[in-house]
């Protein structure tokens, strides 16, 4: 979803909002500018954070996703009782399948760490992001994975350190689910007021807009848009640790085919809540049977038919509606 604007209402009561967005979109910057948000008088971690995101959006021309726009951005929330500590130990590490140690910032520290997709039509050269960086005297590791390199950032500076996701742009094509609607915005260069959605989560039945998520990030409150799996409970529990608050249950959000195609058919993680529930059902049919796969079918047409049919029959019986799933085996 291209970045927009919030209701004037909203602007008027955040404008803090579209002051930090600028900050970090606003391509005409000066390194005067980068320089004080770096080692001036008033430079704090989240400023050096700032100053890195610029970088990667209006040089590189990254998208800026994920926690980093939620927390700071939006939510203006800093955690500061765990940074009396040594900044050493905010930082963690996990090995990869490949034996590789990969570092992240430890959860109680808020915010975490930045997530960007590399531009699709643009090359990218890791060693010249590292020399933008070194400019403005900012310290770097690299580490490389198939599909991102890892950046830990600010190591040993005496603000705290960062990690940072460069995303490979194919992968971020094929990125087209949300766990939580609070992590669902982006901001992209000069667009130094507007909000973006990296998924579309606007449209029937889901109806989620901009300025709802905003609010639900104001209100430290959040939806789950995904079945619940491992990685999703694990992302849930973190939030609730930093003691937001989840509402209303979890949905399967599903993107729409693409327009020449009529359906389009996702499997169901075999870990999750719903496969669970399902294949409870489906053996006691019998106990011959075997599960191969559960997929759920996302067909537009249908799906806005039989909202539209809710909306009648919900205006014409007063009473609760009798829903229940079907399903095909």
């Amino acid at each position: 979803v291209l970045p927009r604007l919030l209701h004037p209402k909203m602007r008027k009561e955040y404008p803090d909002i579209e002051k930090k967005i600028a900050r970090i979109t606003d391509s005409q910057k000066t390194m005067v500018d980068l320089y004080n948000c770096v080692k001036g008088r008033d430079a704090i971690r989240e400023t050096r954070m700032e100053a890195v995101a610029w970088i990667a959006v209006c040089k590189v021309h990254c998208k800026l996703e994920g926690v980093f726009v939620r927390d700071w951005v939006i939510g203006n929330y800093r955690e500061l009782h765990q940074r009396r500590n040594n900044p050493k130990s905010w930082i963690q590490y996990k090995q990869n399948p490949k034996g590789q140690q990969i570092p992240h910032i430890i959860k109680e520290i808020v915010p975490s760490d930045l997530d960007c997709h590399l531009p699709l039509y643009r090359y990218f050269d890791i060693d010249k992001f590292r020399d933008e960086l070194y400019e403005v005297d900012i310290i770097c590791e690299v580490i490389r994975e198939d599909w991102r390199y890892i950046l830990l950032i600010d190591e040993n500076a005496p603000t705290g350190s960062l990690t940072m996701d460069l995303i490979e742009p194919h992968v971020a094509l094929m990125h087209d689910r949300i766990d939580l609607d609070v992590s669902n915005l982006s901001l992209e260069k000069d667009y130094l007021r507007e909000i973006g959605m990296r998924i579309d989560i606007t449209q029937s039945p889901y109806s989620i807009e901009l300025e709802t998520i905003v609010q639900n990030i104001k209100n430290k409150c959040f939806q789950v848009l995904r079945p619940l799996d491992p990685l999703v409970n694990d992302h849930v529990q973190k939030m609730i640790q930093r003691q937001w608050k989840q509402v209303g249950k979890p949905t399967n959000y599903i993107p729409r085919p693409y327009v020449k195609y009529n359906a389009v058919l996702v499997p169901i993680p075999s870990a999750s809540t719903l496969h669970q529930a399902l294949s409870g059902k489906i053996k006691a049919i019998g106990p011959n049977v075997t599960i191969i796969s559960i997929d759920e079918i996302k067909n537009s047409l249908l799906e806005d038919t039989y909202e539209a049919m809710k909306k009648i029959i919900a205006r014409q019986c007063k009473g609760n509606p009798n829903e229940k799933k079907l399903y095909w085996h």
